[in-house]
């Protein structure tokens, strides 16, 4: 697996699941884009409290950045197409809520205690 940063765009809202074992986990789907404006389409796991709490907080379209192992992945289109998509065991989720209750606590948005 690899080390992965990804800022993308929520697909729909995440969703709480079960396993066997009755551990709660859950999964997401974010709409990534490279330089180039390709889209690839990142499947999201998260174990942890933090980013499980911080992915059920966010809506549809709302912007976050992840960070956890990446597996790069291929899959095939209705039309036959192979496109590329990417795995992420969530690690980290950061959003534009998170990005404003820092500068706040630093004492606003410049990082100057005022």
């Amino acid at each position: 697996m690899i080390d992965g940063l990804i800022a993308g765009r929520l697909m729909g809202d995440a969703s709480r699941r079960v396993d066997k074992a009755g551990r709660t986990y859950i999964v997401a789907r974010v709409l990534a884009r490279n330089k180039m404006d390709e889209e690839f389409i990142v499947n999201v796991i998260a174990f942890d409290e933090a980013p499980c709490a911080a992915l059920l907080a966010l809506a549809d379209g709302e912007a976050l950045t992840l960070s956890g192992a990446l597996t790069p992945k291929v899959w095939t289109d209705k039309q036959g197409i192979a496109r590329p998509s990417l795995d992420l065991i969530a690690a980290q989720v950061m959003t534009a809520y998170h990005v404003s209750r820092k500068q706040a606590a630093l004492g606003g948005a410049d990082g100057e205690a005022g």
